[in-house]
């Protein structure tokens, strides 16, 4: 029972830093766009679960052929996420492949953020 809700809880955090990129992209207009912060919740749920699912069945390759191998991946949920929610709006295939580069950039900055603030947090607090 714990594992269920850890694995809810991590899903949930998840889906709030994916909103939040979601919604910051949509706010730099390249290529992707939501109605409401709302809708970039749940887009950043949708493409980044079938996102991290189909990456997760590619077999081991060459690094750079991973690296665009997972950005078409990305860019093809960002383009059906656009064609089944109604708040979410992509400006066809190039706009999706940009929105996947600006999404992975704008969560790389994001995680490295985090990881300075709550690493140096640690040092201060282990002092």
């Amino acid at each position: 029972m714990e594992t269920i809700v850890g694995l809810v809880i991590g899903i949930l955090i998840a889906a709030v830093f994916s909103g939040v990129i979601i919604w910051l992209i949509s706010k730099l207009n390249v290529g992707l766009s939501v109605n409401s912060f709302g809708w970039a919740m749940l887009a950043g749920l949708f493409i980044g679960t079938l996102t991290n699912l189909f990456n997760h069945m590619l077999p081991g390759m060459n690094e750079m052929i991973t690296l665009v191998v997972h950005l078409l991946i990305s860019a093809l949920v960002i383009l059906l996420a656009g064609k089944l929610f109604s708040g979410v709006n992509v400006k066809g295939f190039k706009g999706a492949v940009i929105a996947a580069l600006a999404i992975a950039v704008v969560g790389f900055v994001l995680a490295l953020l985090l990881a300075g603030i709550i690493g140096g947090a640690a040092a201060v607090v282990g002092g």
